[in-house]
C-alpha cells in the first residue's frame, strides 16, 4: 500500500487533477450553499482553509465571493500543490502535513473535500481543526464519498492501493460531535444511480 499522498502526487503529475475538480464540484457546491446558508453574517466577510485543496480549485471559487477575505490551500501531495500554484500564481497555497500544520489565526470556515478518511487518527485531527484551525463559532464543512453505507466505493482502497478508512455514517456523528462540533446539516450531496451521494457535514465549532 502507498500512502495517500504520493498517490495523489502521481496523479497531479498526470493530470488527473482536473478529473478530480470536474467529479467533486456538485458535492462541492451543496455543501459550500448549506453553509452559506447557515451562516449568515458570512455576507459580512469570512476567511477560508481548504484541507486538502488539490490543484486549489475550490479556494480559487472562495476567493472569487465578493465576502471572502482570504482563503488559503493545503495539502500534503506536493506536485498538486505545484499545481495549484501553476493555475493560480497568486493565490496562497501551502504543503503541509494537514495533521500537524496549523494557522497563525483561526478562521471562520474550515472546508474539505475527500481527505478524511485517508488520515491516521480521523479523531484527532478533528480535534485539531476544532482547537487550532477554527475560531469558536466558526464551521467545518467536509464531504466524504467513502463511508460504509456507499457500497459503490467498498472497493477503492484496493483499487487505488492505500489505506482508507470505512466508518458509517453513525460513526461519522459520533466522531464530529466527540470532537466539540454540533451538527448543524447533514446530507447526501449529489445521489446518482448505484451511487448514495456524498456524506456532506455541516459542523460548528463549539470549542
Amino acid at each position: 500500500m502507498r500512502t495517500a499522498t504520493d498517490v495523489f502526487s502521481e496523479w497531479a503529475d498526470v493530470g488527473k487533477d482536473a478529473g478530480m475538480e470536474k467529479g467533486h464540484a456538485p458535492a462541492v457546491h451543496e455543501i459550500l450553499s448549506a453553509y452559506f446558508g447557515e451562516m449568515q453574517g458570512a455576507e459580512s466577510g469570512f476567511d477560508a482553509i481548504d484541507a486538502g485543496c488539490g490543484n486549489g480549485w475550490v479556494v480559487r471559487l472562495l476567493s472569487s465571493m465578493d465576502n471572502c477575505k482570504s482563503a488559503v490551500g493545503v495539502d500534503g501531495a506536493e506536485s498538486m500543490i505545484v499545481r495549484a500554484c501553476e493555475i493560480d500564481p497568486a493565490g496562497k497555497y501551502i504543503h503541509a502535513d494537514l495533521q500537524s500544520w496549523s494557522p497563525e489565526v483561526p478562521v471562520d470556515l474550515v472546508h474539505s473535500m475527500e481527505v478524511l478518511y485517508y488520515l491516521d487518527d480521523i479523531p484527532e485531527f478533528l480535534e485539531w481543526i476544532a482547537n487550532k484551525w477554527l475560531r469558536v463559532g466558526g464551521v467545518f464543512a467536509f464531504g466524504i464519498d467513502h463511508y460504509l453505507e456507499n457500497e459503490a466505493c467498498h472497493d477503492w482502497s484496493e483499487k487505488v492501493g492505500t489505506p482508507m478508512a470505512m466508518h458509517s455514517e453513525s460513526e461519522w456523528v459520533e466522531m464530529v460531535e466527540e470532537a466539540g462540533f454540533t451538527i448543524l446539516q447533514m446530507f447526501r450531496a449529489a445521489p446518482g444511480p448505484e451511487w448514495a451521494g456524498t456524506l456532506a457535514v455541516i459542523a460548528q465549532n463549539g470549542s
